[in-house]
């Protein structure tokens, strides 16, 4: 039986360690050949290595999303390694900050760093790569927003306000995209246990008191987002545009 990815071509953002690595990891055992891509060679190195070592296809290459040169040479990679792209995973994204959203410490500029890489540098990547999809006859876009894009959180609101303007760019790209068969969705992860979110849940008490929201009574792992991106990637969502995929445990989220 064949691979459902298998021919497919993906660029995945900050995919060297949690919910970005287990994607691109699962996109490779589904028979896709996979871009990883990170800030820093040492992770770049480390993922693509260990990738490598279950025998899955990819390369790997630094990428700053904030930067044009690096944006550039990440789809450029993409083309000179394997001649074209299927699938992109916006997955990159920061927040630099932690507090009411109007205290003091809440400088505009990290406001906007924020939205710059969050949002800014996803709608530019789509832009990079939407021709090389059309070449192709068509592709599968995945933007990573978060439950927190339908409740900001108190104390990350900048964070969760930029994932709802992902869900918003998602419904503008569908209207352009759809006629050349590029589909768009949205995967939006609940509390994950990542070095990302680790300040929520590597305290015991917080852990106990964020489970208590949840449904399913815990938090999930990164490999529990990646079979649902698959999915979307793959001929199976073949009829499936503009939604956004809740991957929470449960946990309420309603915007």
């Amino acid at each position: 039986m064949a691979q459902k990815l298998a021919g497919k071509i993906a660029v995945v953002t900050a995919s060297t360690d949690g919910i970005g690595y287990a994607i691109a990891e699962r996109l490779a055992k589904d028979g896709a050949k996979v871009v990883v891509s990170s800030r820093k060679q040492a992770n770049v190195d480390a993922a693509v290595n260990k990738l490598k070592s279950q025998n899955l296809d990819v390369v790997g290459v630094v990428c700053h999303v904030g930067k044009q040169e690096d944006r550039e040479r990440l789809v450029t990679t993409a083309m000179d390694q394997y001649g074209g792209i299927d699938i992109f995973v916006a997955n990159a994204a920061v927040n630099p900050y932690f507090g009411p959203i109007l205290s003091n410490k809440m400088h505009v500029f990290s406001f906007f760093q924020i939205f710059d890489i969050n949002v800014k540098t996803t709608f530019l990547l789509c832009k990079a790569i939407v021709p090389y999809m059309q070449k192709r006859g068509g592709g599968s876009i995945i933007l990573v927003s978060s439950t927190g894009a339908y409740d900001p959180s108190a104390i990350i609101g900048p964070y969760g306000v930029s994932k709802t303007a992902l869900l918003g760019l998602k419904k503008a790209l569908v209207h352009q995209l759809s006629p050349m068969n590029i589909r768009v969705n949205c995967l939006a992860p609940g509390l994950i246990k990542t070095r990302f979110s680790e300040a929520i849940w590597k305290d015991p008490n917080n852990l106990k008191i964020v489970s208590q929201g949840i449904k399913l009574g815990r938090i999930g792992e990164p490999h529990e987002c990646a079979g649902i991106v698959s999915f979307l990637a793959s001929d199976d969502a073949s009829y499936i545009t503009d939604e956004t995929v809740m991957v929470s445990g449960g946990a309420n989220s309603q915007l």
